[in-house]
């Protein structure tokens, strides 16, 4: 097995030009855990623990630009208040020290359906950023995942980075496991609720041949919103409204059976979940409006 170990963002995208099969590899949670179960032997690691830029998170243009290698533990520390939901995720990944090695890119990167990061990224309308030695381009997480642990990252680009928003308004993020951490998901659901652009985002998990959302499911309660003036007068939510709402988040999902749990049972789950998700957010809401 070759190692290459860059020192700068210029150099590691030039390797990766000149080792298209090269493994990228920084906090390494996923990876390891691949070769040590002999799922997958590369020809070649990219080792990017060096290259200090993509730890760097920052604005860019209303965004937060979050470098690939910043770790969960950094997210929940720093960035908790500005993106809740996925910190919410984040402190359901593995353990504390799982936590300080693992990073969302590397997250990203696997493209697992059942990866923690990926519903709240999904509901908020993320962005990844990919890079190679001829440029960079952006691509919307919604388009970012294309099967069961594949991306649409080309053979010679890496993930420099993701863009979002930073929190309009309350987020969520619920996961059904057989305890809170150090487990795959069964099945995981993540909402925002940004009422300046009056909108609901989604996003599903370990549920689907790849991470979802549930279109259908933010229209209608995008719909109920305007037709009853509740993002400017938010009340108790109609009880019969958010149990529908459920009803298409399970809709939206394609799970099947196996070892962790039935397609039935993500199906209920997943309708349980996005009820109870959107009615503590939207609690969240209305205290902020009556504060």
């Amino acid at each position: 097995m070759e190692f290459l170990q860059p020192s700068t963002w210029t150099e590691a995208l030039q390797m990766k030009s000149a080792h298209p099969e090269a493994m990228p590899i920084a906090g390494g949670t996923d990876v390891m855990v691949e070769i040590n179960l002999d799922r997958h032997r590369p020809t070649s690691i990219l080792d990017l623990t060096r290259v200090s830029v993509l730890t760097e998170w920052g604005m860019d243009d209303g965004l937060l630009r979050i470098g690939a290698a910043v770790t969960y533990a950094r997210i929940i520390e720093e960035l908790g208040s500005r993106l809740p939901g996925l910190a919410m995720a984040s402190r359901t990944v593995g353990s504390p020290q799982i936590r300080n090695r693992g990073t969302v890119g590397g997250n990203l990167g696997s493209a697992s359906p059942a990866g923690d990061a990926h519903p709240p990224l999904l509901a908020s309308n993320a962005v990844v950023e990919l890079a190679s030695a001829a440029g960079s381009r952006r691509l919307p997480a919604r388009e970012f995942f294309t099967g069961p642990k594949r991306n649409a990252m080309r053979d010679d680009e890496l993930i420099a980075a993701f863009l979002v928003a930073p929190a309009k308004g309350p987020q969520q993020f619920s996961k059904v496991g057989t305890r809170n951490a150090m487990v795959i998901a069964v099945c995981s659901f993540a909402v925002s609720i940004d009422p300046e652009h009056r909108h609901v985002g989604t996003g599903i998990g370990s549920a689907a041949p790849t991470p979802v959302t549930a279109g259908e499911a933010e229209s209608f309660l995008e719909g109920v919103l305007d037709e009853q003036g509740m993002w400017e007068r938010p009340t108790l939510f109609d009880p019969h409204a958010l149990a529908r709402f459920g009803e298409l988040v399970a809709a939206a999902a394609q799970p099947i059976d196996d070892v962790r749990g039935t397609a039935a049972y993500r199906r209920h789950a997943l309708s349980v979940i996005a009820q109870r998700s959107f009615r503590w957010a939207w609690t969240e809401y209305r205290m902020r409006a009556s504060a």
